[in-house]
C-alpha cells in the first residue's frame, strides 16, 4: 500500500514561501508526475514527501498514518535522483545491493532481492560490471535497482532522465512505464518535461510558484485546461493564444472575424486559445489570414508558422502532403468545437 496524502502543506525559507497550501491524494499505485517550470517548487515539494526537506506547515500522510515528522528512513520511501550516484568501485550487482547490507539484511536475502531487481531491469548481462563500463540508461537503471530492493511503498523520481541524450530519454521512459506496470507501485515522478508527464503519467500535477494549478490526466489537462497557463504549458507546439474583444455577435478578434463563444459563466472572454492540430488551412476565407513565415518538416509532423496582422504568428499543423513557401498567403479555419477561452486573469471560461 502506499497512498499518499498532503494536506496544506508549506515551505518556507525564510520570509520567502516556496510552496503554498497544497492538497494532494495520490492513491495506492497511482504514477503521478509533477510538472511545471524551473524554479515553481517541484522537486522541493517531492523532497518533503521523501523527508528531505521539513515541513514548514501542513501534513504528509503514508497510508493514513502521519510521517510529517519522520525521518526519510522512517518513511518506506525509495528516492531515485537526477545524479546515479553509484559507488564506482562497486559492481552492479554490489551497488544494488549496498543499501540492505548496511541495514544488516543476510547475504542470503539480498542476493535473492537483488536478482530479482535484475531480472526486472534486465541487467543480468550487467551485474559484474564496474559504473564507467555502462551507458547512461544502464547506470540509471541500476540507481533503479537500489531502490527497488528495498521493497518501499512508493518510490520517487526528481528529474532521472535529465543526464540523458535524446534517444536514450526515450528509451527510459519506456522502460519506467514497463517498472510501473510490473511492479504496480505508487511512483511520483517530478519533470520540466510536459512530453514526459504525458507519457508517463496516471495522474499530472501542474505547479507555478509554490501553487498547484491543475489536477488531472493527460487528456484532461489537455482538452479542458482549466487556466491560461496549463492550457500553454502541457502541449508541444504550445496552443496559440489570440487577442479579442466579447461583443453581442461573439468573441471578435483582433482585426479579423467573429468566433462563436457559449460560455454561461460570468467571466467574460479576452483572449481565444486554439491548438495547431485543430487550425486547418482553407482556399477560401476563414477566420483569420496571414502570410506563411516558416515552413516546418518534421517528418511525422509538418508545421507552418503564419504572421496575422493584430494576433501575431499562428502555429498550423499541416498535412505532410502539402508544402508551402516563406510568404505564400493563407487562410485558416478553427474548429469550433476546439475553441478555448479565458478571462483577464487567465482562467477559463466556461
Amino acid at each position: 500500500m502506499g497512498a499518499i496524502k498532503l494536506e496544506k502543506i508549506e515551505k518556507w525559507f525564510g520570509d520567502i514561501q516556496v510552496i503554498k497550501g497544497i492538497n494532494l491524494d495520490i492513491a495506492d499505485g497511482e504514477m503521478v508526475v509533477f510538472v511545471g517550470p524551473s524554479g515553481c517548487g517541484k522537486s522541493t515539494l517531492l523532497r518533503m514527501i521523501a523527508g528531505l526537506e521539513e515541513t514548514s506547515y501542513g501534513e504528509i500522510y503514508l497510508d493514513g498514518d502521519r510521517v510529517t515528522d519522520k525521518v526519510p528512513s522512517e518513511r518506506a520511501l525509495s528516492m531515485v535522483f537526477q545524479s546515479y550516484a553509484l559507488y564506482p568501485h562497486m559492481n552492479v550487482e554490489e551497488n544494488v545491493g549496498f543499501g540492505l547490507k548496511t541495514a544488516g539484511v543476510s547475504s542470503a536475502e539480498i542476493a535473492e532481492k537483488v536478482r530479482e531487481a535484475s531480472s526486472i531491469l534486465e541487467l543480468d548481462a550487467y551485474l559484474k560490471r564496474r559504473p564507467k563500463e555502462l551507458s547512461g540508461g544502464q547506470r540509471q537503471r541500476v540507481a533503479i535497482g537500489r531502490a527497488i530492493v528495498r521493497e518501499p511503498k512508493g518510490f520517487l523520481f526528481d528529474e532521472p532522465l535529465s543526464n540523458l541524450d535524446a534517444a536514450l530519454r526515450v528509451q527510459m521512459r519506456f522502460e519506467i512505464a514497463k517498472l510501473h506496470e510490473k511492479l504496480k507501485a505508487t511512483m511520483i515522478y517530478v519533470t520540466h518535461d510536459q512530453v514526459e508527464a504525458m507519457t508517463l503519467a496516471d495522474k499530472i500535477v501542474v505547479l507555478r510558484d509554490g501553487i498547484v494549478e491543475q489536477v488531472g490526466t493527460p487528456r484532461e489537462l489537455y482538452e479542458t485546461p482549466q487556466t491560461l497557463f496549463v492550457a500553454q504549458f502541457i502541449g508541444s507546439p504550445k496552443m496559440n493564444v489570440l487577442d479579442g474583444d466579447m461583443g453581442e455577435k461573439g468573441f471578435t478578434l483582433s482585426g479579423h472575424g467573429v468566433l462563436p463563444y457559449q460560455g454561461k459563466g460570468k467571466n467574460k472572454p479576452q483572449q481565444c486559445g486554439i491548438r495547431p492540430e485543430h487550425i486547418t488551412v482553407s482556399a477560401k476565407a476563414g477566420d483569420v489570414s496571414g502570410e506563411v513565415v516558416l515552413y516546418e518538416y518534421l517528418g511525422s509532423d509538418c508545421f507552418i508558422y503564419v504572421s496575422c496582422e493584430g494576433l501575431g504568428v499562428i502555429t498550423v499543423r499541416v498535412d505532410d502532403k502539402l508544402t508551402y513557401q516563406t510568404g505564400d498567403h493563407v487562410s485558416l479555419s478553427f474548429e469550433r468545437k476546439r475553441l478555448h477561452f479565458f478571462d483577464q486573469d487567465g482562467a477559463s471560461c466556461r
